[in-house]
């Protein structure tokens, strides 16, 4: 079967490797089948920061948390080596809401908030609370969807009649 790749030309990666993930989506009920072409996409990218971005989300519309917050946290690892960001959150915090709007910084924190998504899936609330907040504490747009996840994971349980 011949596939249109140039359809997809928003993806700045090589055609077999666009080829690949249209191959995983064609074959998205066979969950073995597309998870592999997913695979062989990671491997020969050497991780490829949009091929990350289209694994993570494979992998959570397919429930596999766990290899969605592997994929995550490769991509966070990507983001932070690049832009040399620094390991402690009191000194990372202020360079992010200083180049919030930058492309990076936006990839970043869109990253992070899905790891906190992705930790409340897995029931690591604390966890997925502590991301949540700190996400919420810079996104003065709401963008990143933080805010309704830690609203979620605080609101107190309803009581039964």
């Amino acid at each position: 079967m011949h596939t249109d790749t140039n359809k997809f030309s928003w993806f700045q990666v090589p055609e077999d490797i666009k080829h690949l993930l249209i191959l995983a989506a064609q074959s998205w009920e066979n969950t073995s089948v597309s998870e592999q072409y997913i695979q062989q996409a990671l491997d020969k990218t050497g991780k490829n920061t949009d091929i990350l971005v289209a694994a993570y989300r494979f992998f959570y519309y397919k429930n596999n948390y766990s290899l969605a917050l592997q994929t995550t946290y490769q991509l966070l690892d990507k983001i932070r080596e690049s832009e040399k960001f620094p390991d402690k959150w009191e000194e990372l915090k202020p360079i992010l809401v200083n180049r919030r709007e930058e492309s990076p910084i936006r990839l970043y924190l869109n990253a992070y908030a899905a790891a906190g998504l992705v930790l409340a899936k897995l029931g690591e609330i604390e966890q997925a609370k502590e991301i949540s907040m700190r996400v919420k504490e810079i996104d003065d747009k709401h963008d990143f969807g933080a805010g309704i996840l830690l609203d979620v994971l605080t609101r107190p349980a309803e009581e039964d009649d």
